[in-house]
């Protein structure tokens, strides 16, 4: 990656950036001198909505529906951001899924929930990492992965989730091996206050969740979208770092 001032307009590619965290990196990205392309898979609005703010700082933006499940569709979105800008810089796979199934239910959980969230949480990075490493390795750029503190821990919203989440933390590992000079890193969030989580687990549900959490936390809180999206511009140009898991978590892990 290269460092401002910019050249020229570095490209950046989010996934999932109709809202929250996704959302947030955009927005941050265009104040640092991206370009930006916007992945969302439902939140056309929500894309919109991002798009406005990243021009407002003076980004060019291209919006892009896809489902990173499916490999026609990251193979397509990436040529599309090819086509629009002519390169691409980094990638943020923060498109996810989750499926809340409490912890100790076993027969709640099925088969389905698994592969569901593993065609997502997992497959898709990979695909849409695959896209995009050929146009990444002329830079070399970077790609931060959007994980989670359950595939560290294994808790969260249902076992599945904090699998995907794990194979999602080692996948990062073996990726930063094979595309080196490309850097990959991952970010593991604690838990964040955003819209998808409240719609995930319920308002009240998850109240109850930040109210715990922040009972232990060092920090006396949860994290936002925004610190997110600081940590993910920071490791976009940390450039000897790759391989690395990031845990951001305002202080929970330390003081459980």
């Amino acid at each position: 990656m290269i460092d401002p001032p910019y050249p020229v307009r570095p490209v950046a590619l989010i996934t999932g950036a109709g809202t929250g965290v996704g959302a947030a990196t955009a927005m941050l990205l265009a104040k640092q001198g991206y370009d930006v392309a916007i992945g969302y898979r439902g939140s056309a609005v929500g894309a919109a909505q991002t798009a406005v703010a990243c021009r407002a700082e003076g980004a060019e933006t291209i919006e892009l529906q896809a489902d990173v499940a499916r490999d026609p569709d990251c193979r397509a979105t990436v040529d599309a951001v090819i086509a629009r800008f002519g390169r691409l810089d980094a990638l943020v796979n923060n498109a996810g899924a989750t499926e809340v199934v409490a912890m100790a239910d076993l027969e709640a959980l099925s088969a389905d929930h698994f592969q569901r969230l593993t065609a997502i949480n997992v497959v898709g990075a990979f695909q849409m990492t695959r896209a995009a490493a050929p146009y990444l390795a002329q830079g070399p750029g970077a790609i931060v992965n959007i994980s989670s503190l359950s595939g560290i821990n294994g808790s969260g919203s249902s076992i599945a989730y904090a699998a995907s989440k794990g194979a999602l933390n080692t996948m990062t590992l073996s990726l930063a091996r094979v595309l080196a000079p490309v850097r990959v890193n991952a970010i593991t969030p604690g838990v964040i206050d955003t819209e998808w989580m409240v719609r995930s687990a319920g308002e009240q549900a998850f109240q109850r969740t930040k109210d715990r959490v922040a009972k232990v936390a060092t920090l006396g809180g949860v994290s936002s979208a925004d610190d997110i999206a600081a940590a993910v511009v920071w490791l976009l140009h940390a450039r000897a770092m790759t391989g690395e898991l990031i845990r951001i978590d305002a202080g929970f892990t330390l003081g459980r």
